[in-house]
């Protein structure tokens, strides 16, 4: 007679843990999304609005009478064969509004190539009053030979962006990722059928 063995009684306990745990987890995830607007409105300060196909956020004290203008620049290092540009030049925004912008990449190679975007803001005292929300910097970017794709940027420049700082120019370089391209083909080769010998 095996003495560990559960009673019907645990079992039918532990089968009500589960599935409190599953409930628990699924009003966790559900209320996520509150959570994340709360912080942003009392933490941050940040105002999310939805509007029609878009979302807009306003830092609090944003001061619509104030514009500055964003030039946009970018380039590739000599060892990546991508072409990479802005897809504006320009553009006017209000200290404290979500703005978006857009780049362009395209991988002119033959092969799968990992990239990597290094970005930078000058004037250097203008850096720490513009915060990107959304960026393809956070992350690697992997583009299959002819591979193109529209890319976004989503910023705020603060409110409190010294009164004779009026332009502002965000740039950046993509670099070849060696590293993760290199293991990006020789995943590539593993997955090709080996001949007999």
């Amino acid at each position: 007679m095996n003495a560990h063995r559960p009673t019907p009684a645990r079992r039918g306990a532990g089968g009500l843990k589960m599935v409190g745990v599953a409930l628990a987890a699924f009003a966790f995830t559900f209320s996520l999304v509150p959570l994340y607007r709360i912080a942003c409105e009392k933490v941050f300060g940040i105002r999310l609005e939805q509007g029609p196909g878009q979302v807009r956020a306003a830092v609090a004290g944003a001061d619509p009478s104030r514009t500055v203008t964003v030039q946009f620049d970018g380039g590739v290092n000599s060892k990546l064969p991508w072409a990479f540009h802005p897809e504006q030049l320009t553009m006017k925004v209000v200290p404290g509004e979500l703005n978006e912008a857009m780049y362009f990449a395209r991988n002119d190679s033959d092969s799968a190539i990992v990239g990597s975007a290094v970005p930078s803001v000058a004037p250097a005292r203008a850096s720490g009053y513009f915060t990107k929300t959304e960026c393809f910097c956070f992350t690697a970017q992997t583009l299959q030979p002819g591979e193109q794709r529209d890319m976004p940027v989503r910023f705020i420049v603060d409110p409190d962006l010294p009164a004779g700082v009026n332009t502002i120019t965000l740039s950046y370089t993509f670099f070849k990722n060696e590293t993760m391209t290199a293991q990006l083909g020789a995943g590539a080769a593993s997955d090709l059928p080996h001949s007999a010998p």
